[in-house]
C-alpha cells in the first residue's frame, strides 16, 4: 500500500526508503491508537470499579486532582496493574511503555474533565448510575481530545460501493 505518491524521476532507493517510512508511520499510528485505547479502557475499569464499590467521591477528587496522595498512589497502582495485564508485555519494555502512555492518557483525561464541565456534573450526581454514565462520557471526551478526527465516520469504500454511491448522485448540469 502506497501512503505517498512519488514522482516518476525519483531514484529507486530514495523512493523505497520514503515508502517504508510512510508504512512505518502508518503502523506506528495504528499501534499508538490501540495502546491509548487499551490504556483508556484500563483507567475506565479502575474508575468504574471504585464507583461501584462506593468510592465515587474518591473518583471525583482524583479527576479534580484533589485526592489525597495515598489515594492517588493507590488508584495509579491499580491502573498500572490493569494496563499491564491488558498489554501482556514483560520486563523493562513493559514498564517503559506504561511509564509514558499512562501519564499522557491521564493528562488528557484531566483536561477533558476540566474543559467539558463533566466535573461539575460528577459532583452534582450522587447516584452510582449517574456517576458511571458521566465517567463514560469523560472517556469519550478524552478520546476526542487525543484523536480529534475519531468521530468523522470516514470509511474506505470498495470499488462497487463507490460506483453505487456515484450512481445515486444526480448528474452535474452541463455548461
Amino acid at each position: 500500500m502506497n501512503y505517498f505518491p512519488f514522482p516518476a524521476g525519483l531514484p529507486g532507493q530514495v523512493a523505497r526508503a520514503a515508502r517504508q517510512a510512510g508504512q512505518r508511520a502508518g503502523q506506528t499510528g495504528r499501534l499508538f491508537r490501540q495502546l491509548v485505547q487499551r490504556t483508556l479502557d484500563a483507567v475506565q475499569d479502575v474508575l468504574r470499579a471504585e464507583i461501584q464499590n462506593g468510592h465515587a467521591r474518591l473518583v471525583v477528587d482524583f479527576l479534580a486532582d484533589k485526592a489525597l496522595p495515598a489515594a492517588r498512589v493507590l488508584l495509579l497502582e491499580r491502573m498500572t496493574a490493569s494496563l499491564l495485564l491488558r498489554l501482556g508485555l514483560r520486563g523493562v519494555f513493559m514498564s517503559n511503555v506504561v511509564g509514558w502512555v499512562l501519564p499522557f492518557v491521564l493528562e488528557k483525561l484531566f483536561q477533558a474533565a476540566r474543559t467539558s464541565g463533566l466535573l461539575a456534573k460528577l459532583e452534582a450526581n450522587p447516584t452510582v448510575a449517574d456517576t458511571l454514565a458521566r465517567v463514560e462520557e469523560l472517556r469519550h471526551a478524552a478520546t476526542r481530545l487525543i484523536f480529534p478526527d475519531g468521530d468523522t465516520g470516514a470509511v474506505v469504500l470498495t470499488d462497487e460501493e463507490a460506483a453505487a454511491l456515484l450512481a445515486q448522485q444526480p448528474a452535474a448540469p452541463k455548461k
